[in-house]
């Protein structure tokens, strides 16, 4: 009996040990990245008396190790006299602990930007800063030093105070190599994986602003009964079952002259019926926006919102939203009417208390900061001039080849600060060869462009590409490419060429 029961032990035994190793080795391995968001605040002493830019951040970094880090951040402005200014830029610091919980924070920020008609050059700057923060768990707070200057031929130059809120936001994810691949859910069950899922939606659209009430373009003619024509993105994270924060960012493309943009940061509350088919979403955001010459003071916008969502197949939806977009005073207003597809995700995890999961499946994510050049752009004035760029650009891949993308660009040299560029479109992306290290791709994107007297009409553009990847670790390459842009329009018709780096990682989807 004893020889009985050991023998079946010991087969039990291997048995599991073989299916634990297995779908170790089966499942791609969960890697967490740490990192953290930060929402800050300077008031920029502007030149010739003019009243203070208020400037708020958004940023995200990557930690390193226990005291570097990196990331990507915007800039809006919110105060002032200067609506419509926005930046992109890339941050670099350190974080060193003097006690347990007392820290310095010391970096920079270098990026590209400008608008409403402010001094600022080509648009390039640094902001470089040195704080010190105090940690509370949850969030930090940080205060100090920062310097600003648009070196670029503009005249934006100042030290100020600086203000920050850090929050721990990490997440989870594997190599890009691992895309596409497929398990059950009890193949993920004895691995790092079976934790809460993360439930995320992510939504292209069309916004369609109703201009009313004493909005005017800083010319003073009036805007009212015009119709300000959008389109963007917005990203909403979920907090619970119901409550949600999210991230929206649009940029014009007909209606008014090329370059009006915004971006808001909110939360949400979130009620499904109809077994989950049809959803009603009631937002508040605060953001900033501006540009195409429209009048919004200081930037500082609010955007109350309710939508209607329905299930057309699986995680999609159709989506219809009404609501305001104004300023607190009302200085500038509009009624808002919105349409939208809506992808929902549950990622991160195989646990979760909405749904019960059969499978999960690996998804890429690229996200790419780089460099591009055009060639002799047109400008308004009938003359050309080379004009570069900061871009950030983000590719979802939809199948192992074939990938949704965003992109934006901010201009930081050539003498066109203001210019910016909003767009999405689908690319395809090939087998690696040589050596596995080469990667070939081509894309096309289409949406919203203008300001800084790049002539680009009301703001449609197209820009298809071509280009390689070439990598350099697991979730690392760099990337180059050719390409054309074309403005619906207006004269904007020439060549460009870009280069950067692009992280790219997969993430677990649960179904």
């Amino acid at each position: 009996m004893v020889k009985y029961f050991t023998k079946r032990t010991l087969l039990f035994a291997l048995t599991f040990s073989v299916h634990f190793f297995y779908a170790q080795e089966k499942n791609s391995n969960k890697k967490v990245q740490k990192g953290f968001a930060q929402l800050d605040f300077l008031s920029i002493k502007m030149p010739f008396e003019e009243p203070n830019m208020d400037f708020t951040g958004i940023h995200y970094n990557l930690k390193l190790n226990d005291w570097a880090y990196t990331g990507l951040g915007f800039y809006g402005a919110v105060g002032g006299i200067r609506g419509g200014f926005f930046t992109l830029g890339i941050n670099a610091g350190i974080k060193y602990n003097l006690t347990e919980k007392l820290f310095i924070d010391s970096g920079i920020h270098f990026g590209g930007g400008g608008g409403a008609s402010a001094p600022d050059g080509g648009g390039a700057f640094i902001l470089p800063h040195f704080n010190v923060g105090y940690d509370f768990n949850h969030f930090a707070i940080t205060s100090g030093w920062s310097y600003v200057n648009f070196f670029d031929g503009g005249t934006i130059k100042n030290h100020q105070f600086y203000a920050a809120v850090q929050i721990p936001l990490s997440f989870n994810y594997s190599d890009f190599s691992s895309r596409e691949k497929q398990f059950s859910i009890d193949d993920l069950k004895l691995t790092d994986w079976k934790e809460p899922s993360n439930r995320l939606s992510l939504m292209v659209h069309l916004n369609n602003l109703s201009v009313k009430g004493d909005s005017q373009f800083s010319t003073g003619a009036p805007i009212k009964g015009r119709t300000m024509r959008l389109a963007g993105f917005e990203l909403n994270s979920f907090i619970n079952k119901d409550w949600f924060f999210f991230v929206k960012a649009d940029g014009a493309y007909s209606g008014i002259p090329a370059g009006y943009m915004d971006i808001f940061l909110g939360g949400g509350y979130h009620l499904s019926m109809n077994k989950n088919r049809t959803n009603i979403q009631a937002k508040f955001g605060i953001g900033a926006g501006g540009g195409g010459g429209v009048d919004t003071k200081g930037g500082f916008l609010i955007y109350p919102d309710i939508s209607l969502e329905q299930k057309i197949f699986d995680n999609i939806y159709l989506s219809i939203n009404k609501g305001y977009l104004m300023s607190p005073d009302s200085h500038f207003l509009s009624s808002t009417l919105g349409f939208g597809l809506k992808y929902y995700v549950e990622n991160g995890g195989t646990v979760s208390t909405k749904n019960e999961f059969s499978k999960a499946t690996f998804k890429g994510v690229q996200t790419i900061v780089k460099q591009d050049w055009y060639f002799d752009a047109q400008r308004n004035g009938n003359f050309e001039q080379d004009m570069h760029q900061i871009s950030l650009q983000i590719n979802f891949f939809l199948n192992k080849y074939i990938y949704g993308t965003g992109q934006t660009s901010f201009a930081n040299f050539g003498d066109a600060g203001a210019y910016a560029e909003g767009i999405v479109g689908l690319g395809v992306q090939s087998n690696p060869f040589f050596n596995n290290k080469i990667t070939a791709f081509a894309q096309v994107l289409g949406g919203a462009a203008g300001g800084g007297g790049i002539s680009t009409g009301e703001g449609l553009i197209v820009k298809p590409s071509i280009g390689i990847n070439y990598t350099v670790s697991k979730n690392l390459s760099l990337r180059g490419g050719l390409g054309y842009v074309k403005a619906r329009g207006g004269q904007l018709s020439t060549t460009f060429a870009n280069f950067g780096i692009s992280y790219d990682i997969s993430y677990l989807i649960a179904k």
